[in-house]
């Protein structure tokens, strides 16, 4: 089982991003999956998650208690969820958005310019999608076809094509970065 927390502020598209791997998992990949989500006192602006749990067997308790993975879009959301995060676990972060503390533990942690690659495909509202791409290629959690065949069905369809470049985008990024970790070019493992 897989405990999986995303953070960010509203309008980020985090609870989105927590419906499409539910959706991923438990349609595409025959897993089972159940998702939470809570908001800060502001709809856009103030700090949300999503709370994903990503299983082989039944989930029997809805609710993340220690994420295996936390995956951080704001500052506010990093400081808020990172000290749930278990010290084995992975940690993702817009590295143009979160400014990370030492790790503790065993914490891996992985950053992607998410916004920065949104902004270059020219909406910036799909950073979530490259971070889910992201997402995908470092955690391993849910397959990259399952991720593509959940996006068209949650984002509006003019959207579509926009959302899978995006997911691309993070995807490769992600696949890049784990291929110099392995080549033992990345620096210190782990922490790229």
């Amino acid at each position: 089982m897989i405990e999986i927390r995303f953070a960010g502020y509203g309008g980020q598209g985090i609870i989105r991003s927590g419906i499409i791997i539910g959706k991923a998992a438990s349609l595409y990949d025959d897993k089972f999956a159940t998702m939470n989500q809570s908001f800060g006192p502001e709809a856009r602006g103030g700090a949300c998650s999503a709370q994903v749990i990503v299983s082989d067997d039944r989930v029997l308790y809805p609710y993340v208690t220690v994420p295996n993975v936390m995956v951080a879009m704001s500052q506010e959301g990093y400081s808020k969820y990172e000290p749930e995060l278990g010290d084995e676990g992975l940690l993702l972060i817009d590295e143009d958005l979160v400014r990370p503390k030492p790790l503790r533990g065993n914490i891996k942690l992985y950053s992607v310019p998410a916004t920065r690659f949104a902004e270059e495909l020219g909406n910036r509202i799909i950073a979530n999608v490259v971070m889910l791409g992201f997402f995908t290629a470092i955690s391993e959690v849910v397959t990259v076809e399952a991720m593509k065949k959940a996006i068209p069905t949650l984002v509006p369809s003019r959207f579509v094509e926009l959302n899978l470049k995006a997911f691309d985008k993070g995807y490769e990024y992600g696949l890049e970065l784990r291929g110099k970790e392995k080549r033992g070019k990345a620096g210190t493992a782990g922490r790229c």
